[in-house]
């Protein structure tokens, strides 16, 4: 009963609730991000797979500028990255627009997180059962490491949560997701700023 209508019903109240009491706060960071990332705009769009395997486009704050070298290719993330983008990453604020796709039902409040679409062929069948479920903002991996997780540790806890999906599990994932947004901790990869590039590799 509650995988298949109440934690959707959940998702919408909440996700529609936390768009409104933070509109004031989603404004401030809209307004600032215009001067801080140098014309290349506010929010960041990107297909990635959710539940089924389904494209869709998952929406952050951008924050990084989209400057180039002389060749014409980006800089790299360390040099793109702002001050404010920085910022938003370890509160986390970045993930805050993704409310929008909970509410339209391509994300979940829990769930593994999206990954790129183009590690879907990189994956094995087991791995694949993460899309079972809708993709979530936050989810065991995220509370159990995050970023500093290896990849393979990540698909353990998204089929593992797969498996064992429910209220209480839900509950907890969200109440430790928020203490470890206080204490920003885990954003970073533990080789640069942002997450590493899954390879298929054991």
């Amino acid at each position: 009963m509650y995988r298949n209508y109440i934690k959707r019903l959940l998702d919408i109240i909440c996700s529609l609730l936390g768009l409104i009491i933070l509109s004031p706060l989603l404004l401030v960071v809209i307004v600032v991000m215009l001067f801080a990332n140098k014309g290349a705009g506010v929010f960041f769009s990107q297909a990635r797979p959710g539940r089924g395997e389904q494209l869709f486009n998952m929406y952050k704050f951008k924050s990084m500028t989209d400057e180039r070298d002389a060749a014409g290719n980006l800089l790299p993330d360390s040099e793109r990255l702002t001050a404010m983008g920085r910022f938003i990453r370890k509160t986390s604020i970045d993930e805050l627009p993704q409310l929008w796709n909970v509410l339209r039902g391509d994300m979940s409040l829990v769930g593994p997180r999206p990954f790129l679409a183009e590690y879907l062929q990189l994956m094995k069948p087991h791995q694949r059962r993460r899309y079972e479920v809708r993709p979530g903002i936050t989810g065991l991996a995220q509370i159990n490491g995050r970023n500093k997780l290896s990849y393979q540790h990540r698909f353990k806890y998204d089929v593992w949560y797969v498996d064992h999906l429910s209220f209480a599990l839900d509950v907890k994932i969200i109440l430790e997701t928020i203490a470890l947004t206080l204490r920003m901790k885990d954003v970073s990869s533990a080789t640069g700023e942002t997450s590493e590039i899954f390879t298929g590799e054991n």
